[in-house]
């Protein structure tokens, strides 16, 4: 990252708040991620990119990058449209015209793969695919969270939890002529998006850093077992999906999974800063103009209020990045229209100049904004435009 100096030049004719990316370090990122791979293809999540100029770049850097896992049914297609295929859709969908629509894809060729995770999903997939004449490609999303000493550690997520009602779903999805079983999926949670090196809470990180140990040899343990009946049943899947940016430097090395899911890695939000095996460079920030100085260091911004989805807690503000020591007011924070700020750093402010920030999480940020500025080498290259510039909205 270079100084607050450099990208207050670079974006002094930029309309302000500003979405811009630091080329240098995103690529930086990519390499990471596609070092770690360790012989894997990495699937990429959309839901943490927001952008079809984004993905694009992250395919053409390299060939491990296949597939694109997508958040909703509708993104899908619009992203099918766009030329992406091999598409699966992280959550189960139960909308009929979607369903449809991806149904007639997929009987004309197309990769769009439909999660699923208990029996009435099946029974609406094969009503569907009946009244098209279709059929589907189907997903099998298995739980991986894992309970210790009566403590859930994981998140609620799938239903299929012991290894014989999974083998006894797999077998039902398999058998059904309307479903071509594409692949199995397990995300792991607990490991890939909880953080365990938060300097304001040593003693849960190092809770939650044991309670990673264990849970990872019971995910171990559940997915050998899992491939292997379907090994020993020649049942035939297309891939074996787990992980997360969080888990990579692990997921990656387990031979029962084929692809790790990467997404929030890439533009690398500030709750990624928070993880005690891997470190990766911010890449993706938002600039903010001064248009108030109502006291002696105090300096007031338009906009700020992206606050991240999840559980409530100051872990989902933005983070102010540049100036250094600049913070937010105890009683404001990062406002819906203008969020001050509290400064008695060296740099000298005027209105007009820029406070830089960070996301709580990746792509949430790109609901905020039409574009994404592109910098490289001290100057704008172009401007990505995210879903909301492409005039969609998914979720």
């Amino acid at each position: 990252m270079k100084d607050y100096t450099y990208y207050n030049d670079v974006l002094q004719n930029e309309a302000k708040p500003t979405l811009f990316l630091e080329l240098e370090a995103f690529r930086a990122n990519l390499k990471a991620v596609a070092n770690s791979a360790k012989g894997k293809r990495i699937r990429v999540a959309s839901k943490s990119i927001r952008s079809v100029e984004a993905l694009r770049y992250i395919f053409n850097y390299s060939s491990v990058f296949q597939g694109v896992m997508c958040f909703t049914g509708e993104e899908a297609l619009y992203l099918h449209e766009q030329g992406f295929d091999d598409l699966l859709i992280a959550y189960p969908i139960w909308n009929e015209k979607t369903l449809k629509a991806i149904c007639e894809k997929v009987t004309k060729g197309a990769i769009i793969t439909v999660m699923t995770d208990n029996i009435e999903h099946l029974n609406r997939l094969e009503e569907i695919a009946k009244q098209t004449n279709g059929h589907f490609l189907v997903c099998i999303d298995i739980d991986l969270s894992t309970n210790h000493f009566g403590l859930h550690f994981g998140v609620h997520r799938s239903p299929l939890k012991g290894l014989k009602e999974i083998k006894d779903f797999i077998d039902i999805v398999y058998e059904n002529d309307y479903f071509t079983l594409d692949g199995v999926m397990g995300y792991e949670a607990q490991i890939a998006g909880v953080t365990d090196a938060d300097p304001r809470h040593t003693i849960k990180n190092t809770t939650i850093r044991n309670l990673k140990k264990q849970s990872r040899k019971e995910i171990i343990s559940k997915r050998k077992k899992i491939m292997k009946y379907i090994k020993k049943y020649k049942i035939d899947v297309r891939f074996i999906n787990g992980g997360g940016t969080g888990s990579l430097h692990d997921t990656a090395t387990q031979q029962s999974v084929t692809e790790v899911t990467v997404g929030s890695g890439f533009y690398c939000p500030h709750l990624f800063d928070k993880y005690d095996e891997f470190k990766l460079q911010p890449a993706l920030f938002f600039a903010l103009e001064i248009t108030r100085k109502p006291a002696k260091d105090i300096y007031t911004c338009f906009g700020g209020g992206y606050i991240a989805s999840g559980a409530v807690g100051e872990d989902k503000w933005p983070e102010i990045y540049a100036p250094e020591k600049a913070k937010f007011t105890a009683n404001e924070g990062a406002g819906e229209v203008q969020t001050p700020i509290v400064y008695k750093g060296k740099q000298h402010l005027n209105l007009g100049d820029i406070i830089i920030f960070r996301h709580s999480k990746a792509g949430e940020i790109c609901e905020r904004f039409h574009k994404i500025a592109v910098i490289d080498k001290g100057k704008i290259l172009e401007h990505w435009e995210t879903y909301r510039g492409d005039g969609q909205c998914f979720l």
